[in-house]
């Protein structure tokens, strides 16, 4: 995974939302709203819930607004329709592209997808149809300007806390785990004081394509913005080599 940095993409991913806070805040808020109906909005009883607030606090959403999200969720229960819906398909020169989205209208969102794919020259998939090209893991990403470590201390206390994998980057350490293992080790180390500058549960690619024409960048370009326009789009995962 060398030559793969990612917390260069992650920089890269926090600059652009930066830029499109709203949007992250919606997204987020959407989250939100699902796991209280799911599992209830007291955090201590509720570990998805307790991850969602941790990807707020990592894309610095105040506090008070979590607050008033979880309570708005609370007292709308009932009325939280958003459902999750993944759509797989194709872009240039065979790159492999995961949609995930929350929507109160799955029609509109189909439509939407659908369009950001033609508009870059892709396609919809079947159910199935890339995502076997990657793994589904909890991943952890600490600066190491912000966390100053022995890196096999670190690597003991990730793999004590039930992480599956760990590596070192030239810039941050990347912590791997079963998605039914993330919330117990993000939990650990957060009591261990880690600032995290991400913690998900991701689609990883098992290999990455690397892109050459100019037409295909573009494409591949305009596919990326169109999906991160739309407001139901959730996350993008894909195995463009960046």
């Amino acid at each position: 995974m060398s030559g793969h940095s990612k917390f260069a993409n992650i920089k890269h991913k926090k600059e652009k939302n930066d830029a499109a806070k709203g949007k992250i805040f919606t997204i987020i808020g959407r989250e939100i709203a699902i796991a209280v109906k799911e599992g209830g909005p007291d955090p201590a009883n509720n570990s998805k819930l307790r991850d969602v607030i941790a990807k707020a606090k990592s894309n610095n959403m105040p506090n008070d607004t979590i607050d008033r999200g979880i309570k708005k969720a609370a007292g709308d229960v009932g009325n939280v329709n958003y459902e999750q819906v993944t759509y797989e398909g194709y872009g240039p020169s065979g790159t492999a592209i995961i949609v995930k989205a929350l929507t109160d209208n799955k029609n509109r969102t189909a439509a939407n997808v659908r369009n950001a794919f033609t508009k870059g020259q892709g396609s919809i998939g079947t159910q199935g149809c890339v995502s076997y090209m990657f793994d589904e893991k909890g991943q952890i990403i600490v600066d190491k300007e912000e966390y100053e470590t022995d890196p096999d201390d670190f690597m003991m206390m990730a793999l004590d806390a039930g992480a599956d994998d760990f590596s070192e980057e030239e810039d941050s350490y990347e912590i791997l785990t079963a998605p039914e293992n993330f919330s117990a080790v993000r939990e650990a180390l957060e009591q261990q004081n880690v600032p995290m500058a991400s913690a998900e549960v991701t689609m990883l690619p098992q290999t990455y394509v690397t892109l050459k024409e100019e037409a295909d960048l573009n494409n591949i370009q305009r596919i990326l913005d169109f999906l991160d326009e739309d407001d139901d789009v959730q996350e993008v995962y894909h195995n463009w080599d960046e």
